[in-house]
């Protein structure tokens, strides 16, 4: 009934406020159990693990630079991007390539929690924007 090769790994959420927007998922029963600096992204990130695979994440820019610092003066908070676990990041970049779906990277960069990501383009997925991620050997 579901692939195992591709699965939700999570949904991401713009906030202003780590610790205000941890607490409102902790107040639901989650439990925030780490924290990350991506430089790359100049963004922080939480992650809260809703079941075996998939979390919620926290992203909060840093300085009040990068992506996520734009969407929250563009958007505001909320729902920033869904993230699909997949084998191979590079070879999914390009099998969507083939099919016409744009992609906002070239070759994929360093995520948070070990991966590899790509990001496929809003304009390609009816208005929402979908990171494709591949978890790193440690």
């Amino acid at each position: 009934m579901f692939n195992k090769d591709c699965f939700l790994d999570h949904i991401a959420v713009a906030v202003e406020d780590l610790d205000k927007a941890e607490k409102i998922y902790e107040d639901l029963g989650l439990k925030f159990d780490m924290r990350e600096t991506v430089e790359e992204q100049q963004v922080e990130t939480s992650f809260a693990h809703i079941d075996e695979n998939a979390h919620i994440e926290l992203l909060q820019p840093i300085n009040g630079q990068g992506p996520i610092a734009k969407y929250l003066e563009k958007k505001g908070p909320g729902i920033h991007h869904m993230c699909y676990r997949v084998p191979n990041v590079h070879e999914k970049s390009a099998e969507l390539r083939s099919q016409g779906y744009i992609l906002l990277y070239d070759e994929p960069k360093s995520g948070a929690n070990n991966t590899l990501v790509n990001f496929i383009h809003p304009k390609s997925t009816g208005g929402v924007l979908i990171e494709i991620a591949q978890k790193m050997e440690s």
